[in-house]
């Protein structure tokens, strides 16, 4: 299978996109998440990486209290999605569109455009969705590639908009 080359946008993360569509993903595809490179990569049921890009963990490290500011780790599935067509600059409040970034109320480190929820399969993260932790888009796009959220992977809006169509509900997620 041929790869579209990376295509960067403004705040450097690379996305890598088949040219097959969507129509080929399935609960086949998988989200590994490297706490250590700070990275996000969608691979399907062959290994092919079909996207890439860079993410913000918890500034905490890792970790499993509620409260924390740490990433849970561990296996995990894709268990609601929110923000479907909402603009990049959406900002969420509870999971709900409550307006546009920016604005001056909102926080410095806002979650925008689209909210990936995440259930933890295992016994030491079963409360990640208690948690809500979550796969966002960050209005923090200059901390991408560090170590700066508070438990949350955050991603730029434009990544999150890409692999939101490419995720279904009960995608499994690797972070280690």
């Amino acid at each position: 299978m041929t790869l579209f080359p990376p295509t960067p946008w403004k705040n450097g993360t690379l996305a890598c996109l088949t040219g097959r569509g969507c129509s080929h993903l399935t609960d086949m595809a998988i989200i590994h998440i490297s706490i250590l490179s700070q990275e996000l990569t969608l691979v399907d049921s062959d290994g092919t990486v079909l996207f890439r890009a860079s993410i913000s963990s918890g500034a905490a490290g890792t970790g499993f209290e509620e409260g924390s500011g740490r990433t849970p780790t561990g296996r995990f599935t894709i268990c609601s999605k929110h923000g479907e067509n909402a603009p990049l600059n959406a900002l969420f409040r509870a999971r709900i569109p409550v307006g546009t970034w920016p604005c001056p109320d909102a926080p410095q480190d806002a979650i925008l455009a689209r909210i990936l929820c995440l259930e933890g399969l295992d016994r030491a993260n079963a409360n990640t969705r208690a948690r809500y932790i979550y796969i966002h888009g960050t209005s923090d796009i200059a901390h991408l590639g560090t170590p700066a959220s508070h438990g949350c992977i955050r991603l730029s809006p434009n990544d999150i908009a890409t692999l939101y169509p490419l995720v279904p509900l009960g995608t499994t997620v690797i972070i280690a």
